[in-house]
C-alpha cells in the first residue's frame, strides 16, 4: 500500500468515461438545474411584486361596490357581502353630476395634448435639425424649468390668468398643464428627431421638399413612438393634476374630477366621509389612464428610449 487516496471526482470521471458518457454534459447538469430554479425564483418574485402593486387597486374596486352597511361595518369588511352600485349612483348625482366633471377632465386633457404637440413637435424639430443660434443654451434653459416646482408659480399665473379672463376656462387650465409638460416633452422630441438618419432628410431635400414637407412626410412618421409617448404623458399629467385646477377653477361647474373628489372627501353628511362614493370616484379616474396606456403601450417603451438615448 502506498497510502494514496483516490479522489472521488477522478473515480466518477473514470467511471463515466468507461461507460461512454460525455463529461461536459454531466458537468452542465448542475448549471441547468440552477438555471431552472432561478427562473422559478424570478417568477415567484415577479408574482409577489405584481400582487403588492395590484392589491390597492383591487381593494379600491371592492370598496366601491360595497353597500352602505358594509362600508360602515366595524371592523371593516375587506370583501363585501354583496355587490352594490349605490356608491356610483351617489357619485353620478353629486353636485353638478359626474358627467360634467368627466367632460371637464377630458376636455382639459385633450386640449393639453393638442397644445403640447403643436408646440413641442416644431420646437424639437428646430432644435434638432436647424442651426439655431445658441440652441444648446435654449435647450438647457428649457430643461431648467424642470427643477422649478410649478406650485411656486401658481400665484402669479392666477393673477395673469385673471387679467386675461382665462380663469374658470378649460383653455386656461390646458395652458397651465401644457406649461407643466413642455420641458420634458421638448427633451423627448428633440432627441427623437436627432435619432432620425440625416440621409432621409437629405434625400427629401434633393427631391425638392421644403422644411415643412420634410417634417410632415419624413420626420413625423419616423418619430411616431415619441409622439405617442408625449401624448400619454400629457394626458396623464392633465388628468391627475389637482392643485392647478383647484386654483384656476373656482366655479363648481368647472371642476375637474380630482378637484371634485377632494371636495367629496372634505364634505361630510353625517360627520363622516362617504368612502364608498370616494372609492367609486377613484376607480373611475383610474380607468382612462389604464385604457390609454394599454392602447399605446407598444409605442410607449420605444418612444421613451428613443427620446432618452442619443
Amino acid at each position: 500500500m502506498t497510502g494514496r487516496v483516490r479522489r472521488p471526482g477522478r473515480f466518477l470521471g473514470a467511471s463515466f468515461a468507461a461507460e461512454g458518457v460525455d463529461q461536459t454534459r454531466v458537468g452542465a447538469i448542475p448549471g441547468r438545474l440552477w438555471q431552472g430554479r432561478t427562473k422559478y425564483l424570478v417568477g415567484a418574485i415577479c408574482v409577489f411584486l405584481c400582487t403588492i402593486m395590484l392589491m390597492p387597486l383591487v381593494m379600491t374596486v371592492l370598496a366601491s361596490v360595497k353597500s352602505t352597511a358594509d362600508a360602515a361595518a366595524v371592523p371593516p369588511l375587506y370583501v363585501p357581502r354583496g355587490l352594490s352600485l349605490d356608491s356610483y349612483q351617489r357619485l353620478w348625482d353629486y353636485q353638478a353630476g359626474l358627467p360634467a366633471y368627466l367632460a371637464n377632465s377630458f376636455g382639459a386633457a385633450f386640449l393639453t395634448i393638442a397644445f403640447t404637440l403643436l408646440l413641442v413637435v416644431p420646437a424639437g424639430y428646430g432644435l434638432a435639425r436647424f442651426n439655431v443660434p445658441f440652441k444648446e443654451v435654449i435647450f438647457i434653459l428649457l430643461l431648467l424649468a424642470l427643477i422649478i416646482p410649478y406650485q411656486a408659480l401658481l400665484t402669479p399665473i392666477f393673477l395673469m390668468f385673471a387679467k386675461l379672463k382665462l380663469t374658470n376656462t378649460l383653455i386656461g387650465l390646458a395652458i397651465l398643464h401644457t406649461a407643466i409638460q413642455l420641458p420634458f416633452s421638448v427633451y423627448i422630441m428633440r432627441n427623437s428627431f436627432e435619432a432620425v438618419p440625416r440621409e432621409l432628410e437629405e434625400a427629401a431635400v434633393m427631391d425638392g421638399g421644403s422644411s415643412w414637407q420634410v417634417l410632415i412626410k419624413v420626420f413625423i412618421p419616423a418619430v411616431v413612438p415619441a409622439i405617442v409617448t408625449v401624448t400619454l404623458f400629457a394626458f396623464i399629467t392633465s388628468w391627475n393634476e389637482f392643485l392647478g385646477a383647484l386654483v384656476i377653477m373656482s366655479k363648481q361647474s368647472s371642476f375637474t374630477l380630482p378637484v371634485i373628489l377632494a371636495a367629496a372627501r372634505t364634505e361630510t353628511a353625517l360627520g363622516g366621509t362617504d368612502w364608498g362614493m370616494l372609492q367609486a370616484g377613484v376607480t373611475i379616474s383610474i380607468v382612462p389612464c389604464v385604457a390609454i396606456y394599454l392602447l399605446l403601450q407598444r409605442y410607449y417603451v420605444s418612444g421613451l428610449l428613443s427620446g432618452a438615448v442619443k
